[in-house]
């Protein structure tokens, strides 16, 4: 006997479990959602991560009853300070500057960390109707009429399958669907470290010629370091004894917020660039690093994963109520057409970030720095880059903008 459900989601990660909880709470459990990941049996989950949540971000965990259990380990970010400097540079001059607070008084981001947010999720989607399932998920049958499916010793059956299984997605693959991008021959260092000044819930960017250095505040005297080197010479780095590491951490530093101190959980996360060919098929759509992956310089990976939550959110539950079958490649085409366009313009303005600010030539930044210098001058140009990257706009899910599902 097939075990009915409504959605099936394949991934357990941040933008799954938000989808099913969206899906669970807006249809007041009229909707019958199952998300399956081997993950979940694990007693915690998480790694050296944290990540910048922005106030859209924010806004959707609230409405689904996470944010709540998350806020205790969050920080609010005050501001954010840009340079652009070579590692030999002595002197790190600011070149543009951003204040955290938008015109309600809200920040535009608050840091949390990576483990905070699935446990948050997890423990939100065990008190709710949604069904946990800690195995893989095989595909047996998917045709017009729906999906079967097996997991562990399960057999489950649905009109619609998600696919969030990550950036190398089997389901993506199975079906058939392209994804299309390139490896930047770079890797981000990541952990958590100590100094010993105040951060003041400062942001801190440094764009050095192998890629951003940042410091992002937490809770108390540390940061989360976001490091980016070219991939051979960072597998060099986390080589070297704790001591050196941090010494040459301290350097790029440039003695903002005094000396490093302490670095923990440190972990090197090859980057690239990808986007899926489609974002839905027939009886599939795919969700954050199965559609789509990018460069973390701006800090909008996850949440560019989560806006596809709200917006898939959005689109499954307009169609419920209209009675439409949901797992349709018509009634999933305005998710595909606004999330598409939106994943497009972020990672092509990633991409070009990257390149722009990944070298050390004297003509690009002479050209670098007479542009962030005039958004410097700019007020309204700086406060409209904030409400983009905090999720304001237009194009956003309606989740993100602060109104119901």
């Amino acid at each position: 006997m097939d075990e009915r459900f409504d959605i099936v989601i394949a991934g357990g990660g941040a933008a799954g479990l938000s989808l099913a909880l969206a899906l669970d709470g807006a249809s007041g459990g009229g909707l019958k959602v199952a998300v399956c990941d081997p993950a979940l049996r694990a007693g915690s989950r998480g790694d050296s991560r944290a990540y910048a949540l922005v106030a859209g971000a924010m806004r959707f965990f609230d409405s689904i009853g996470a944010w709540a259990a998350m806020a205790p380990q969050a920080q609010a970010i005050t501001g954010m300070d840009i340079t652009d400097s070579g590692l030999h540079e002595p002197v790190r001059p600011l070149i543009l500057d951003f204040d955290g607070e938008r015109p309600d008084g809200e920040p535009f981001a608050h840091m949390v960390p990576n483990g905070a947010i699935l446990a948050a999720l997890t423990q939100r989607a065990r008190s709710s109707g949604v069904r946990l399932l800690d195995s893989t998920i095989e595909v047996l049958e998917r045709d017009r009429r729906g999906v079967k499916l097996r997991s562990g010793d399960r057999h489950l059956a649905a009109p619609l399958l998600i696919a969030a299984d990550g950036k190398g997605s089997a389901l993506r693959q199975q079906a058939g669907i392209a994804f299309y991008g390139w490896d930047y021959g770079q890797t981000a260092i990541v952990g958590t470290i100590s100094h010993s000044l105040p951060h003041e819930g400062r942001a801190v960017e440094h764009f050095l010629p192998a890629g951003p250095f940042a410091m992002l505040p937490l809770p108390g005297d540390e940061c989360s370091l976001v490091w980016t080197e070219r991939t051979a010479d960072a597998g060099r780095f986390l080589a070297l004894p704790a001591e050196d590491l941090c010494a040459q951490i301290d350097r790029r530093a440039a003695g903002r917020f005094g000396v490093i101190g302490a670095a923990r959980d440190l972990a090197g996360f090859p980057l690239s660039l990808g986007i899926a060919r489609r974002f839905v098929a027939e009886r599939l759509a795919l969700l954050g690093d199965a559609a789509h992956v990018m460069h973390p310089i701006a800090g909008q990976g996850l949440n560019y994963g989560l806006r596809g939550a709200a917006a898939l959110a959005e689109t499954i539950l307009d169609a419920a109520r209209l009675g439409l079958d949901i797992g349709s490649e018509a009634a999933l085409e305005p998710y595909e057409r606004a999330r598409r366009s939106d994943v497009m313009r972020m990672a092509l303005a990633t991409d070009g970030l990257n390149r722009l600010f990944s070298n050390d030539l004297g003509p690009v930044r002479l050209i670098r720095d007479l542009g962030l210098g005039l958004v410097e001058r700019a007020p309204r140009l700086k406060d409209w880059f904030i409400g983009e990257a905090a999720g304001d706009s237009a194009a956003a899910p309606r989740a993100f903008r602060g109104l119901a599902l």
